[in-house]
């Protein structure tokens, strides 16, 4: 039995909210390690354009921490004040995390107009250029490793995690690109333009993530996610599921929350309406995974549904069928049942 074997076996018990806390306090670790790996690049070279790195670092430890405390919230199991859980705290992490990379990138500028003004001579740049590089490289894969367990896990507060450690990797190789010029070119002052163009560029990815948190907060619809689902809907449609309408789908961290209502048969009895709810529970399930819980309103059919009812051996059908209506973004959120009169 290998190391990696029982490590596999003892991550995989775990449930998705302890593999999301886990991964994070490794983050955390290691994003305190870099930061003082960046620190100590700074203090070789004097370059702007180092510290501008450092500082957004500075950033991702505070990020981590606040990241790391909203997922152990999160893990706490329901109570009578939080019926939903506690999950919208990855979204109030998140949104920390996105002020706090605004306000980095306004220091970065800030220290790069003083210095214009107070200017420091380079010094040892072929230093701190390995000892950056080597952050770099290690800020890629724990944040592609990150990104892919929070999505794994529908995690909002890892995937701003690692999202955040890629662009301190993107941010860092133009550093290196920037420094390596400057090295053969002897241009000083290319060192206080890379400073402030990324500035700029931090700002703008701090104001992305406060945009994404801030919508989920909002409980604003996820259009893609909603678009993923009808689609899955639409190619595993039943005969019995004669209309569904009124679709809402709500994120509490990575819980989902989906209620709608689904017209079906009205002679069907309770145990087949069941069954009915049952399959499409499990089709969305087996899409979008275990973390999520649906309330379902079921409605009898009418009349008025039989010309769109694809159903082929209805027992009580008044009228013939004439079109099948897909279900789409406009008429599966709508609080109305679908009819030809309807469309």
């Amino acid at each position: 039995m290998t190391f990696t074997y029982i490590w596999r076996k003892f991550f995989l018990i775990l449930t998705t909210e302890q593999q999301n806390f886990r991964v994070q306090k490794w983050i955390t670790a290691l994003s305190v390690i870099l930061f003082g790996a960046k620190l100590t690049a700074y203090y070789l070279t004097h370059s702007l354009a180092i510290l501008s790195d450092a500082l957004e670092s500075i950033v991702n430890v505070l990020a981590g921490f606040i990241g790391l405390y909203s997922l152990y919230i999160v893990t706490k199991p329901r109570d009578k004040d939080h019926p939903y859980g506690h999950g919208k705290a990855e979204f109030v992490s998140a949104a920390a995390e996105g002020g706090l990379i605004v306000s980095a990138g306004i220091l970065i500028a800030y220290e790069a107009i003083v210095n214009i003004i107070h200017s420091q001579p380079l010094q040892k740049l072929d230093s701190g250029l390995v000892l950056v590089a080597a952050t770099g490289a290690i800020n890629y894969i724990a944040g592609f490793f990150c990104i892919k367990t929070g999505k794994k896990n529908k995690s909002l507060a890892l995937q701003a995690s690692g999202k955040h450690l890629q662009v301190d990797t993107y941010s860092t190789l133009a550093i290196i690109v920037g420094v390596v010029i400057i090295l053969l070119t002897n241009l000083h002052w290319l060192d206080h333009v890379i400073a402030l163009v990324m500035s700029v560029i931090v700002m703008y990815n701090g104001y992305k993530i406060i945009r994404k948190s801030l919508a989920g907060i909002m409980d604003e619809a996820d259009m893609g996610l909603l678009d993923k689902m009808i689609a899955l809907l639409n190619a595993n449609r039943q005969d019995n599921w004669v209309d569904i309408h009124n679709l809402r789908v709500i994120k509490y961290g990575s819980l989902l929350h989906i209620d709608c209502h689904v017209t079906l048969p009205w002679y069907l009895n309770l145990r087949e309406t069941h069954i009915e709810l049952d399959e499409l529970g499990d089709l969305i399930k087996h899409e979008f995974g275990d973390t999520m819980e649906m309330f379902v309103h079921t409605d009898g059919c009418e009349p008025t549904g039989c010309a769109v009812c694809i159903k082929k051996d209805c027992p009580v059908r008044v009228h013939p069928f004439e079109t099948r209506i897909d279900w789409t973004m406009q008429n599966v959120v709508t609080n109305k049942r679908h009819g030809i009169e309807t469309e």
